[in-house]
């Protein structure tokens, strides 16, 4: 987009604003599509009260607009209550505001909105009353209400014409200020921002119902005041660019987003009428999208309504932005509309890869292939030759149809930043010792670094350790880990780690080599404590863009240092790991009397069989006694009570059985007592049985 100036027939500001977002994507957070989230909070803020409505006209035209423009189907019966309202309010005579020409315009752009079913008479009425206001005043919102209203009916397919346009059209102007902005009436001290945004909207809907052209000199004039207008626009350091009121009362100030919302659609209302450039710079341009797409969820039903009206309705963005030479990944582009839905038939080419530092990479242009099922612009990144690491990738977006170009536009060149992975191959590793100044080896031992390793090595502090490895791009470049530590470990738990830098200077010493410098124990004892011993070896190297980061154990270490002088540094305690007070503890023994001497196992069966004698001998006296179940009642409650009573007694036996073997004499008692009870009243009804039977065998 260039900044000289930006094309204003039928092509929108605001859509060139808010696509130009694209560009500024890698300064911000990604830009995305209209999300859920979104439509979740607009119906929120929106919530109709309990009796359908959603507050005043104005409230309302934005609720139903802000649902319309997100896709949020609200219930037929709100639809209705909202027509409903805004029909009566265009059938009313009179009006309780303030300002008639304020509800007729909402009531009227809620009809649109809705396509209520009104009459042609009643747009005729409403017409007729808003051309009234129009001569009587000179107020900068009247004005703006009425002839808004106007252009409304007319939208509506009502034949609709203003006359003496100029008029009205010098009226408005006359209110605008040397800096851009509009006063809101001839009365008024202050100018404002907010006020300028409007008068913009109500100029370009003057000209829209003129039934002649207007004149082009006032055209002229109107767009030199857009300049100034945006010469007085803020920003924040991260080139963020909004307006604000500057001097005006309280209840006026509006806040940045409806004040910058009112100059995107005045702008864009006027761009769309006048003919011409609109010389606005595009880096506020720029800074202007940044500012609404940094809104995120607005918190207010106004800033939710200003948010939508200037969103983005074209959006490019990558799925994923991490590729994998390994498993080739394929570059993958969307472009939909802010809400989500397909764009138009386009082309996305690639122009431009830039590497770290901005060094270009390649500027072959590489048209994206169109995916029709799954929506998706993609592209092979084998042939693009780009190594591991991060890039920034250039797109250029052109709409395949040219009627397209006077509703879209793609914001110019899209940045997006991107990051490439790979495995990274890792040989030439080896290690040995050094025992002279000189750096010779006295023995090198090769390392394979793709698995652990055992070697042995011995030194003492006169010696040094050497390491080195290569690591190379899987297109044969050398690589520069971020990260690559060296750590000894101590048998007694001390651990030294050393950091190796990537700086170029050290590369520029071994070539292609990753060189960990020579360890030299004799200037390291101290560090080492004077500890000698066995030391445990063990690398890590790792990058974000290598997929193969390794953690590797290389062996061991026989180091023999001096004794330690008398005040020599003593290693420093171990960490004592928190949560070792929750861990099993020390068993601990007991010490208990030793158990009484005990009678042999034989005598104590042979007492347990003595104990069974008094059951065998009531056995035998049953059997002596000649017992028999001839006088067992045959009528059958008798017989249920005596079966019960004999169950019973065979219950109490058993609870006998279980206070011997597991039950304590409390818990028998317990038992007892209910069996007893139950005993009593079951027995006591089987002998009366038995009783009565006996007494009629007497008498007989």
């Amino acid at each position: 987009m260039a900044a000289g100036g930006l094309p204003s027939s039928a092509t929108l500001l605001l859509i060139i604003i808010l696509v130009a977002a694209v560009a500024v994507a890698p300064l911000a957070s990604a830009v995305r599509p209209v999300s859920d989230a979104h439509r979740s909070t607009a119906a929120e803020l929106f919530a109709a009260s309990p009796d359908g409505s959603f507050g005043d006209l104005e409230t309302t035209y934005e609720a139903v607009r802000t649902f319309q423009i997100l896709g949020v189907e609200k219930d037929k019966g709100l639809i209705g209550k909202a027509c409903k309202f805004a029909a009566e309010k265009l059938a009313s005579s009179s009006s309780s505001s303030s300002s008639p020409a304020k509800d007729l315009f909402h009531a009227v752009r809620i009809s649109g909105v809705l396509k209520c079913s009104v009459d042609s008479g009643v747009y005729d009425d409403v017409a007729t009353r808003l051309k009234a206001v129009i001569k009587d005043t000179n107020s900068l919102l009247e004005l703006y209400y009425s002839v808004g209203g106007l252009l409304s009916v007319k939208e509506q397919g009502r034949n609709v014409v203003l006359p003496d346009a100029d008029s009205t059209f010098h009226a408005i102007k006359a209110l605008s200020q040397s800096d851009g902005r509009w006063r809101y009436d001839t009365n008024s001290a202050e100018s404002s921002t907010f006020a300028a945004g409007i008068a913009l909207e109500a100029l370009a809907a003057v000209v829209s119902l003129a039934d002649s052209e207007v004149d082009t000199s006032m055209i002229a004039v109107v767009k030199n005041d857009i300049v100034k207008l945006f010469d007085t626009i803020k920003s924040y350091d991260d080139g963020t660019f909004y307006f604000d009121e500057k001097h005006v009362d309280a209840t006026e100030y509006k806040g940045p987003i409806t004040t910058s919302a009112s100059v995107v659609r005045g702008v864009t209302s006027f761009g769309d009428v006048a003919s011409g450039k609109l010389n606005i710079p595009g880096e506020k341009v720029l800074g202007l999208a940044k500012f609404f797409l940094g809104i995120g969820l607005p918190g207010s039903a106004k800033d939710c309504f200003n948010q939508i009206e200037a969103f983005v309705p074209l959006i490019l963005s990558l799925p994923s932005k991490v590729f994998s030479l390994t498993s080739k990944d394929q570059l993958k582009v969307e472009v939909t509309t802010v809400f989500g839905s397909a764009a138009p038939p386009l082309r996305v080419n690639l122009v431009q890869v830039l590497g770290s530092g901005s060094k270009v990479i390649t500027t072959e242009t590489k048209e994206l292939q169109f995916d029709h099922d799954n929506n998706i612009h993609y592209l092979d990144i084998a042939p693009l030759k780009i190594d591991v690491g991060k890039y920034s990738l250039v797109f250029e977006i052109s709409l395949q149809e040219p009627e397209h170009e006077t509703v879209y536009a793609t914001g110019g060149r899209n940045t997006e930043t991107v990051f490439v992975t790979g495995l990274i191959k890792v040989d030439k590793a080896e290690t040995g010792i050094s025992d002279n100044d000189a750096g010779t080896v006295e023995s090198v031992q090769k390392i394979d670094l793709q698995k652990d390793a055992s070697i042995s090595l011995s030194a003492n502090h006169l010696q040094k350790l050497r390491l080195s490895f290569q690591l190379s791009t899987p297109l044969g470049n050398t690589f520069k880990p971020h990260q690559v530590f060296l750590k000894l470990k101590h048998e007694s738990k001390v651990e030294h780690l050393f950091v190796v830098p990537g700086s170029a200077r050290q590369f520029k010493i071994v070539l292609v080599e990753y060189p960990i410098p020579q360890l030299d124990f004799l200037g390291l004892v101290e560090k080492f404590y004077y500890l000698s011993g066995r030391y445990d070896l063990e690398l890590s190297v790792g990058d974000a863009a290598m997929e193969n980061s390794f953690l590797r154990a290389l062996g061991h270490l026989e180091l023999d240092l001096p004794e330690a002088p008398e005040k020599a540094p003593k290693p420093p305690a171990q960490a004592v790991d928190p949560f070792s007070k929750f861990g099993p503890k020390k068993e601990i023994s007991h010490i208990f009397r030793a158990p009484e001497k005990r009678p042999p196992k034989e005598l104590s069966f042979a007492f347990s069989g003595l104990t069974l004698i008094p059951f065998v001998g009531f056995l035998i006296g049953l059997m002596r006694l000649g017992v028999n179940l001839k006088n067992f009642p045959s009528l059958p409650a008798p017989s249920a009570f005596a079966s019960l009573f004999h169950a019973g007694i065979g219950a109490v036996l058993l609870l006998y059985v279980l206070f011997w073997i597991k039950l304590d004499l409390f818990t028998t008692l317990k038992y007892l007592s209910f069996l007893g009870v139950f005993l009593v009243f079951v027995g006591h009804r089987a002998l009366s049985y038995l009783s009565s039977t006996s007494s009629k065998q007497k008498t007989a």
